[in-house]
């Protein structure tokens, strides 16, 4: 009996090491690969990087949630200025260099940016455009405001503004940047027949200064131009500071593009008649998503619209539009 009893204990004490050893090489494999993981390195290239600017800051605010929530490494690089696209372009081929798992960005031109892009996409490199794109169909995905339906929402605001004798002037930004090219394009469609009345276009090269500058000519040259379109954050900006230096708020009206905190001042105080708002939280977001989708093998959005809002001192105080003039993370 005793020496059956030591056989069972003797095999029970087998079978129990060898339970042992088996859960300590199972833990053993599970650190090793938990250890081995690395997390996806994204590399977003705005078009600037400026801390003045709610855009850019709520764009790569978004992207940087995203990398958070996604599990995966962000590093931000950009200029000083949107139309540098000579500086953005070594960004590219510095980023390629890294051989990052995916790049976002966001191209300063839409033809000068393209062969950097290429580069990158022929490195294996997955690319997503953000806000702008070039003049080649080479992006796994595209995420942005689409910016013909927004110039064509500010066309139609414009026209039901517009007394019998207005002319207007475009403060817009960079010449050559698909942005402003389909705003202009989708503007001048919502203004219809009254795309006439655009007494000017002139860009400001994303300079608040310049585009100041440029308001005060436009108005000396042309009194009769009682109506300003911004068409981003800086144009509007400009424009409008100038329209509040000489006196003429209410005189001139002002219909801006993008949301800060001075642009929702200036509509309280009705310098602006109606701001344009996009959402550029999304933008950053949605982009490293759909970057993280495409490094995985999973499938993409050929094409994401991020979405905009008109937004008028008479709705401005609406709960949504609350959330969208001060878009804190998460909440759009």
């Amino acid at each position: 009996m005793k020496g059956k009893m030591n056989k069972r204990l003797i095999a029970a004490v087998t079978v129990g090491g060898m339970l042992l050893i088996l859960v300590l090489i199972a833990i053993g494999v599970l650190k090793e690969e938990t250890q081995g993981e690395r997390k996806y390195h994204i590399i977003l290239i705005p078009k600037t990087i400026d801390e003045k600017n709610n855009f850019w800051s709520a764009l790569i605010e978004g992207a940087e949630l995203g990398a958070e929530e996604f599990g995966v490494e962000i590093q931000v690089l950009g200029g000083t200025t949107e139309e540098d696209y000579a500086a953005q372009n070594r960004l590219i081929e510095q980023s390629i260099e890294e051989r990052p798992d995916a790049i976002l960005i966001a191209p300063c031109s839409f033809i000068y940016t393209t062969e950097a892009i290429q580069k990158a996409v022929n490195e294996g490199i997955p690319v997503v455009l953000i806000d702008s794109v070039v003049d080649q169909n080479i992006a796994q995905s595209i995420v942005a405001t689409d910016n013909f339906e927004a110039g064509k929402e500010l066309g139609e605001f414009t026209k039901s503004i517009l007394d019998s004798e207005s002319q207007i002037g475009v403060i817009s930004y960079v010449k050559g940047s698909s942005t402003a090219a389909e705003r202009e394009k989708g503007l001048r469609a919502g203004l219809g027949e009254y795309e006439e009345r655009i007494y000017d276009i002139v860009y400001c090269n994303s300079s608040y200064q310049r585009a100041s500058e440029l308001t005060e000519q436009m108005l000396k040259a042309n009194p009769e131009v009682n109506v300003l379109i911004g068409t981003n954050e800086y144009s509007s900006v400009g424009a409008a500071r100038k329209v509040k230096e000489m006196g003429l708020s209410g005189k001139v009206k002002v219909i801006g593009f993008d949301n800060s905190v001075e642009e929702i001042q200036l509509l309280e105080e009705g310098v602006f008649n109606g701001i344009l708002i996009q959402k550029p939280f999304n933008i950053g977001y949605l982009g490293v998503e759909q970057a993280v989708r495409a490094v995985k093998g999973l499938p993409v959005e050929r094409e994401l619209d991020s979405g905009c809002k008109m937004i008028t001192k008479m709705n401005m105080y609406e709960e949504e539009n609350q959330r969208l003039l001060y878009p804190f993370s998460g909440q759009q």
